[in-house]
């Protein structure tokens, strides 16, 4: 076997597994204000942006050929309701017409959830104590139809509340937008690995947790199932999250369903690489790129990853 590993030159020709920038995705934050470019603790290398700076982040993403942005907004006030996310000049509202002038050809994915922007900083609307799964729902078909009039490319709901993406595939529809593809957050998991993002999106719950509708880490069947009802409802595509330690459920939706496949690299993850790195304990180049092998070898088509601008340049 060691015949085929003697050079890099040999290695290259018969590698299985390739990244290409193209199926990158690079979230980004957009906050209030103007010239704003404010670096986010826990994530070095990424920041909180005004409009302004998101647009130049843009035209250097586009330019590096990566596959999209995906777009989380911070608004500047935040209530019970969640207005912000489906306000029509709402903050990613702005921030994708603001891409779409500039760089009209970068794809613009949009988060559609709640937790940005609900003052308790859960993903819906809370009644008695609790996530009222289908009075969320009005909230995010709202959200997702202002995104599309703004001029998103994909829109991409991360609530996990059920029937969400039939609630959105026939709002969209119905105003116009039938051409808009959803790309589902199908199997999200209650995971300790978005603390991070909590900072960055300024979106930790201010009482109790995720774990009535985000799954349970321990549950792989449960998360086919929950793909194979989002597919049902009109989802375009899937999305695994967090993605390396579900690696085996990347794999097993690859083998099961034919629609294109995504993983997130959250952000602890990226975190937890940067910290190790920054201690001397491993080496960040060789980390990321093994990191993002194995996402995409366990079958992912499409890697949302905050090391994708790093990776972009390092490809060349």
């Amino acid at each position: 076997m060691r015949r085929l590993r003697r050079s890099e030159a040999m290695r290259r020709l018969v590698r299985e597994t390739h990244l290409e920038p193209s199926g990158m995705v690079l979230p980004l934050f957009v906050c209030p204000g103007e010239g704003v470019k404010r670096e986010i603790v826990s994530m070095p290398g990424n920041f909180q942006m005004s409009v302004d700076e998101i647009v130049k982040e843009c035209e250097t993403v586009h330019g590096l050929g990566l596959g999209a942005v995906i777009l989380f907004g911070i608004p500047a006030s935040k209530d019970e309701e969640a207005t912000g996310g489906y306000d029509a000049d709402g903050i990613v509202q702005r921030g994708v017409r603001a891409i779409k002038r500039a760089v009209p050809g970068l794809l613009v994915i949009t988060d559609v959830c709640n937790c940005e922007y609900t003052s308790h900083g859960h993903c819906g609307k809370i009644v008695d104590g609790d996530v009222d799964n289908d009075a969320t729902l009005e909230w995010l078909t709202a959200s997702a139809v202002s995104h599309a009039q703004a001029g998103a490319d994909v829109v991409a709901p991360s609530d996990m509340m059920d029937g969400r993406v039939a609630a959105i595939r026939k709002s969209l529809d119905e105003n116009g937008f039938a051409q808009i593809p959803i790309l589902s957050y199908a199997a999200k998991f209650a995971s300790a690995f978005y603390g991070p993002f909590r900072e960055a999106a300024e979106s930790a719950p201010q009482f109790g947790d995720r774990r009535s509708y985000q799954m349970d880490p321990a549950n792989g069947r449960e998360a086919m199932r929950e793909i194979e009802l989002d597919l049902e409802e009109g989802a375009d595509m899937i999305l695994i999250k967090p993605a390396m330690p579900y690696l085996d459920l990347i794999r097993q939706a690859r083998d099961r369903f034919d629609v294109p496949v995504g993983a997130y690299q959250v952000s602890g993850e990226f975190s937890m690489i940067m910290a190790a790195a920054r201690n001397g304990w491993i080496d960040q180049e060789r980390a990321m790129v093994e990191s993002l092998t194995c996402i995409k070898r366990a079958g992912a088509s499409i890697v949302l990853t905050y090391f994708a601008k790093d990776m972009a340049k390092l490809l060349g």
